[in-house]
């Protein structure tokens, strides 16, 4: 359980983590050893599932003009790349700091939940 709650603090202190699931894993933490942390583990959970990025999603992002207005040119087509071997991989999911761990918390998720 220590370890998922780790993963679970990374995701939320990525640079890519949003604000709702930022919300969300900080109301966890404060739940945890409460009668309200089944309730926040399933609220987590259902953000988490919200917020996370599908490779296609990733793929198309990154690929896109916003893309290259937030990376450059240069840092777009890198991004893109990245992005086509992670699909190439069979990944399903992003790879960012928030969405890897997002990933293993979702794949564990009966622990939060038992």
């Amino acid at each position: 359980m220590q370890t998922l709650i780790e993963k679970i603090k990374a995701m939320a202190t990525a640079p890519s983590c949003c604000a709702g699931l930022k919300a969300a894993v900080q109301t966890y933490l404060d739940a945890l050893d409460t009668a309200q942390e089944k309730s926040a583990a399933q609220n987590l959970i259902v953000e988490i599932e919200e917020d996370i990025t599908p490779i296609d999603g990733l793929v198309s992002f990154a690929h896109s003009e916003r893309a290259k207005e937030i990376f450059g040119v240069e840092g777009a087509k890198k991004f893109a790349a990245h992005a086509d071997e992670l699909k190439a991989s069979g990944a399903k999911y992003c790879d960012c700091g928030a969405c890897a761990p997002a990933v293993e918390v979702l794949s564990n998720k009966e622990i939060l939940l038992g």
